[in-house]
C-alpha cells in the first residue's frame, strides 16, 4: 500500500492541476478572450491571500513529488495512530470523489469560472447543478481533496497543508461573496439564504 500511495498522490495532483486548472483555464480563455486567472499582483491584502495560495501549492508540489525523485530520503513525519490501510483507502476514495466533483462544478460554471475575482467582467450567477447544494462546490471539493490527502498520507505536513489551505479558501470565499453581492444584489441574497456556503443537506 505504501508504494501505491507514493505514486498515487503525485499522479493525482498532477492530473488535478492539468485538468482542473490548466485544462479548464485554456477552455474558458478561448471562450471569453482572456485568461480566467485574475488574481492580483499588487500589494493589497487580497493579493497577499493569492500569494499564500501559490506558496501552499508550491509546498504541496514539492512534498508530493519528493518521494518519487528521492525515495531514499524520508520526509514523512507520520502520525502513527492514523497510519492504517483503512484511513488510506478512505483518503483515496475522498480524493477521487473530490476530483470528479470539482471538474463537474467547473464545467457547470462554464464561462463564469475564474481563478480569483474578476472586477472587469460581470459573470453569470450559477445556481444549478452542484450549486444547488453548495454555493462553493469547487472550494468544497478542494477541501475534501486536502482532507483525503491527509487520510491517505497522515503526516504533520499533510495536516498542516490541509489546515492552512482550508483557512485560505475560507478567506477567499468571503471575499468572493462580497463581490457576488455587489454584482448580483438581491438575486445573490436570495440564493445565499437558500443554499449553504459549503453544503446544504436539506
Amino acid at each position: 500500500m505504501t508504494d501505491f500511495i507514493r505514486f498515487f498522490i503525485p499522479t493525482y495532483f498532477i492530473l488535478f492541476f492539468l485538468v482542473s486548472f490548466l485544462g479548464i483555464s485554456i477552455a474558458v480563455a478561448k471562450k471569453i478572450g482572456k485568461s480566467p486567472n485574475v488574481l492580483p499582483n499588487d500589494d493589497s491584502a487580497y493579493a497577499l491571500v493569492g500569494l499564500y495560495f501559490k506558496l501552499i501549492l508550491a509546498v504541496l508540489w514539492i512534498y508530493t513529488i519528493w518521494p518519487l525523485l528521492f525515495p531514499s530520503v524520508v520526509m514523512d513525519f507520520k502520525i502513527e495512530i492514523l497510519d492504517s490501510d483503512l484511513f488510506q483507502y478512505v483518503g483515496i476514495g475522498l480524493m477521487v470523489f473530490a476530483f470528479i466533483w470539482v471538474v463537474i462544478a467547473q464545467l457547470q460554471m462554464k464561462d463564469s469560472w475564474r481563478i480569483g475575482i474578476d472586477e472587469r467582467m460581470k459573470t453569470e450567477l450559477i445556481t444549478n447543478g452542484l450549486f444547488q447544494f453548495s454555493r462553493n462546490p469547487i472550494f468544497l471539493g478542494m477541501t475534501v481533496s486536502l482532507i483525503g490527502f491527509f487520510f491517505a498520507s497522515p503526516t504533520v505536513i499533510a495536516f498542516s497543508l490541509a489546515i492552512i489551505g482550508s483557512i485560505l479558501m475560507q478567506i477567499q470565499i468571503r471575499l468572493e461573496e462580497e463581490h457576488l453581492l455587489s454584482q448580483h444584489g438581491s438575486t445573490y441574497l436570495t440564493y445565499k439564504k437558500r443554499v449553504g456556503r459549503m453544503l446544504s443537506l436539506s
